[in-house]
């Protein structure tokens, strides 16, 4: 195996398939970047729930492949030069690294100890602009679960329809929900749940722009293409919450107000909460108005926030972080409130209508007084 390639390219494709290579493995070859030259350079990072590819433009000297290790191969070409690096393995697997005056001699592993990525079916794709999978992701993943004793709510719902994309994620206290309506219709439909954590990395390859994210589901896989990215992973099987039931409908309490304000008092009363000292914020919903007090060991917080709507002084109470991290997801500058009673979940909906997004917070139980 013998390429060259442009150091700052070398340096973003290992960035990103790296991010998949597993740190400590029972198969040493899952530790390192499998490397193929061929008609192009391929780059992969796979730890056997999640596996990146990038492929990137390169000179391809002699066609091969071998498995480097990640961080030392990373911290060398990011160390190089900024000129054209040379990598080259021998039949011993010894790989030499140039680069102007530098060189580095390394030892690579055998190409065939490498586990194959899951392969999916290409016949089944639909696109969507990378922006919009990207607003949808980090307006949701922020409520992926954490407990292993329901695996099928550590990951993210994607419901595919002929409109347009639904994504929702759930964690027991929350629910997060955003939606894409596409401007032509979509040929096929598609229900899958991705794990959260290759969707935090599907996020850091999307980019802002319109160009098309492809999306393939397999028969357990699902496969998102990015650009010269592809990332593969498992589908997590089980029941998902049937968001559609849970989320809360007519309401008899409707309030409106500005999002930017809303966050920024929660955001002030919760300056004395931390994960150490918990306390609920302690809301009390009235006319055009809505009270934001918190009291822990350390003292006492209290902000107001004009709204729209009549509360009828309902007191209600919110885990903190949960409702700051529902407001700041909000992609609107207006949201309305919708609520029940003191022991149902807010839920914040867009103003003018549509379903765009929603965001449920179940209440904690207050103390007296």
């Amino acid at each position: 195996m013998h390429f060259i390639c442009e150091k700052a390219i070398l340096v973003s494709a290992i960035s990103i398939a790296s991010r998949t290579v597993s740190s400590k493995n029972a198969i040493p070859a899952l530790e390192g970047i499998h490397i193929k030259a061929g008609t192009a350079l391929a780059l992969t990072g796979y730890n056997l729930e999640t596996g990146i590819t990038v492929t990137t433009p390169a000179r391809v000297e002699e066609a091969g492949a071998c498995v480097l290790p990640a961080r030392l191969f990373f911290d060398i070409i990011r160390k190089l030069p900024d000129e054209p690096v040379s990598v080259q393995a021998d039949e011993r697997l010894q790989v030499s690294i140039r680069c102007g005056a530098v060189s580095f001699t390394i030892a690579g592993i055998d190409a065939d100890s490498y586990p194959e990525l899951p392969e999916v079916e290409f016949d089944n794709a639909v696109s969507l602009p990378q922006r919009a999978l990207k607003e949808l992701i980090g307006g949701t993943i922020f409520s992926v679960s954490d407990n292993q004793a329901r695996p099928v709510h550590t990951g993210c719902l994607f419901e595919i329809e002929s409109e347009g994309l639904t994504v929702v994620a759930v964690d027991g206290y929350r629910l997060a929900l955003r939606q894409f309506r596409c401007e032509e219709p979509i040929e096929r439909s598609m229900r899958f749940v991705a794990p959260g954590a290759a969707l935090k990395e599907v996020e850091k390859i999307l980019s802002d722009s319109d160009d098309p994210v492809r999306i393939t589901l397999g028969a357990k896989h699902i496969l998102f293409e990015i650009g010269d990215a592809t990332l593969v992973c498992r589908v997590l099987e089980g029941e998902f919450l049937d968001w559609r039931r849970v989320l809360p409908q007519n309401n008899p309490i409707r309030l409106q107000g500005e999002v930017a304000k809303l966050t920024a008092s929660v955001e002030r009363v919760g300056l004395i909460v931390s994960e150490k000292i918990k306390s609920p914020v302690r809301c009390l919903f009235g006319n055009e108005s809505a009270d934001f007090r918190t009291v822990t060991t350390i003292g006492a917080a209290h902000d107001v926030c004009a709204l729209e709507g009549d509360g009828g002084d309902l007191e209600i109470g919110f885990n903190c972080r949960f409702l700051l991290e529902a407001l700041q997801n909000i992609p609107e500058e207006r949201t309305a409130i919708e609520l029940s009673n003191g022991l149902s979940p807010i839920v914040f909906l867009p103003a003018g209508g549509g379903g765009r997004y929603a965001y449920m917070v179940l209440p904690v139980r207050l103390k007296e007084g």
